[in-house]
């Protein structure tokens, strides 16, 4: 059955992504078609064709290497380094205006957008979910050892701006009013934050902390090892463990520990961590059932499996207490998309730990469809995420760089101004010498977006279920 749904799974995010660039060469198929162009070639994908067959003079074709697809058309700016030589390679065409140019090469963007719109119309009937507790601005955890720690943070302290910027929600990163992006997008070597403790508004100086990489892996960014505040809720608890001979079952919520409020599970596993390597001892859950309120003393163990593991309370917590199905219109979904890329692609250019490195590519697209398509909302977010990648795909290739649209449009542009085409041995060359920047840099994103797929992947194989030794 696991081998069955990896394969559904898989066969799933092969057409959603083909769908997005299908679509998008649709548009300049399209286009091509109404504007008379000579067409060679519709591909999905790049490199020598595995499948091909020719309809009506044109040649229909699916490449080995998944970076996108793209429609022959010899009228145009020609990119044989990575379109390959086509029938009308040799051949003198009549050539096109600019304006046909720039119908054509715009074409392909607008068709990402107007899919774009479709999706987001679809979530606006069916909704999507929104976790709510993303929302908030108060830390459940801090890390005691971290730099915000030091600068004298602590849980339940409600933070209200950063470095000046008001901060309205801790995830997700590219929202530009979210604790997340105020932090990886900061670049003095200390941050300024403002927050409230017990009504009274204080500030706080902590230095940015990066975890150290591997050559492999992608640079870290910044981190203040803080968390929003988030409801430990029992889920479940293993036989035979401490928190089965406590009483302790799922819905109950713990409150405190031996007398101290928390507001994360990351505290549980403090007290876990802190007994690894320490004197295991007894410890006061202040437990809310309901109405009612108890406390319960539980005496962390070890287990007999994982082996390695040290002392644990057998407790499995539920993860998503504050999840809701929300309806966004369709004008707010693109509106978030479109600010996302741009506040992600200005954050290129800034004094910051943010680069290139940490865009994703195909490898990063095809990940994250195959992990919501596992979800049980999958379907409704994948809905979403569309929307999203459409948007990207809309705008990114309508940058002014050549061998994206942008470039055709630009070099349209600067063709009618001179009212006579840009070179032909220039063109070729610039072209080509693009097309290969662009391939080397989708590999150099692939390195890395498949070296996280594989950790990740390595991780999640490696949990074991808790088991704990019969009591007798």
């Amino acid at each position: 059955m696991a081998t069955l749904k990896f394969i559904l799974i898989l066969l799933e995010v092969l057409l959603l992504f083909n769908l997005l660039i299908g679509v998008h060469e649709l548009g300049h198929f399209l286009a091509a078609k109404w504007r008379g162009l000579k067409i060679d070639r519709f591909a999905i994908w790049f490199g020598k064709p595995i499948w091909k067959k020719k309809i009506n003079g044109v040649e229909y074709a699916l490449g080995w290497a998944p970076f996108g697809g793209y429609v022959a058309l010899p009228q145009m700016a020609t990119m044989e380094a990575i379109e390959g030589k086509t029938e009308s390679s040799d051949q003198p065409l009549p050539p096109i205006s600019p304006k046909d140019k720039i119908i054509v090469a715009f074409a392909g963007p607008l068709f990402s957008f107007l899919l774009a719109c479709l999706f987001a119309v679809i979530v606006w009937v069916v909704g999507r979910p929104d976790n709510q507790g993303e929302k908030t601005t108060t830390l459940g955890w801090v890390d005691p050892n971290g730099p915000a720690y030091k600068a004298g943070l602590r849980p339940g302290d409600k933070i209200l701006e950063i470095d000046g910027n008001p901060v309205r929600q801790f995830f997700p990163p590219p929202m530009h009013d979210s604790i997340t992006w105020r932090v990886v997008t900061s670049e003095g070597t200390n941050l300024s934050v403002k927050y409230v403790r017990n009504g009274e508004i204080e500030m706080a100086y902590p230095a940015a902390y990066k975890r150290d990489t591997k050559w492999y892996e992608r640079k870290a960014l910044r981190q203040l090892l803080i968390g929003p505040a988030m409801e430990p809720i029992v889920d479940s608890v293993a036989t035979n463990s401490p928190a089965a001979l406590a009483g302790l079952r799922r819905g109950d919520k713990i409150i405190a520990i031996d007398g101290e409020a928390i507001y994360h599970l990351f505290a549980v596993f403090r007290v876990e961590e802190m007994m690894t390597n320490g004197p295991v001892k007894p410890v006061v859950f202040t437990v809310q059932r309901g109405t009612e309120q108890f406390d319960a003393t539980l005496v962390p163990e070890k287990p007999l499996k994982p082996a390695n593991s040290g002392p644990l309370f057998g407790i499995q917590w539920h993860l998503n207490t504050s999840l809701v199905l929300v309806h966004p219109s369709p004008a707010e979904q693109i509106g978030e998309s479109a600010g996302q890329i741009v506040r992600t692609l200005n954050a290129l250019f800034r004094k910051n730990d943010i680069s290139a490195q940490q865009l994703g590519g195909p490898v990063m697209i095809i990940n994250a469809y195959s992990n919501l398509l596992q979800n049980e909302q999958g379907w409704r977010l994948v809905l979403w995420f569309s929307v999203v990648l459409n948007v990207n795909l809309a705008l990114l290739n309508l940058l002014p760089f050549p061998v994206l649209d942008g470039g055709h449009i630009t070099l349209a542009i600067i063709e009618g101004i001179r009212r006579r085409p840009v070179s032909a041995r220039l063109l070729q060359y610039l072209q080509t010498g693009c097309a290969m920047a662009l391939i080397f840099f989708m590999l150099f994103i692939a390195f890395f977006d498949t070296g996280d797929w594989i950790r990740n992947a390595r991780k999640n194989r490696g949990d074991e279920p808790i088991v704990f030794a019969p009591k007798k």
